[in-house]
């Protein structure tokens, strides 16, 4: 493993530090998009980010937002590469970003397990008839599948009674939710 220059982590720091246009809350190291920082000679840089999704309409806007803070720092020549591999994960999001995106009001993805084993998921099913949540069964009443809900905590009163109201909001990555026991909307980063 190549470690940083002390110029290459300073402007590590000066990049990651820029905020996520989609996602003011958090800055592109938090959100875990910024790969390397690079300094290639005297005055050049290369930056690598890796997007959300492949299609990400956000990452001109990093880029530029990158190009604009590093020249301003003394740097003549940027160039922001997109790297595909290895892919963005909801993994990548750091705790601080997890904790601000809750503070936003955005239920943030859940983190994966300390073992790098699989997220742990709470499964529920929401009766049709009175909307209460109560624990999975092997059938439903008429026999068919069981249809299981994802269980996602409410960022504004804690409750884990919420409901899908759209697989996508604002942007891709979120779903919008509603929790049932506050009644409060709130947009859900989904986990990748």
């Amino acid at each position: 493993m190549v470690t940083d220059t002390l110029l290459e982590a300073e402007l590590r720091e000066l990049a990651g530090s820029v905020p996520d246009p989609e996602l003011p809350v958090l800055t592109l190291a938090e959100l875990g998009v910024l790969r390397d920082v690079q300094v290639e000679g005297p005055g050049r840089v290369t930056v690598r980010l890796t997007p959300t999704y492949t299609g990400c309409p956000a990452i001109e806007a990093m880029s530029a937002d990158i190009e604009r803070v590093l020249h301003d720092h003394g740097v003549p020549e940027v160039s922001v590469v997109t790297v595909l591999a290895p892919a963005w994960s909801t993994d990548d999001i750091s705790a601080e970003g997890r904790r601000k995106l809750a503070e936003f009001g955005i239920a943030p993805p859940r983190a994966h397990s300390a073992d790098g084993g699989p997220v742990p998921l709470t499964l529920s099913v929401r009766c049709p008839h009175c909307g209460s949540i109560a624990p999975p069964r092997a059938h439903s009443a008429d026999g068919g599948p069981v249809p299981l809900t994802l269980s996602v905590r409410c960022p504004h009163c804690g409750s884990t009674d919420t409901e899908l109201l759209s697989r996508f909001s604002s942007t891709a990555c979120k779903a919008l939710r509603r929790c049932v026991a506050c009644r409060e909307p709130f947009d859900h980063f989904k986990e990748l």
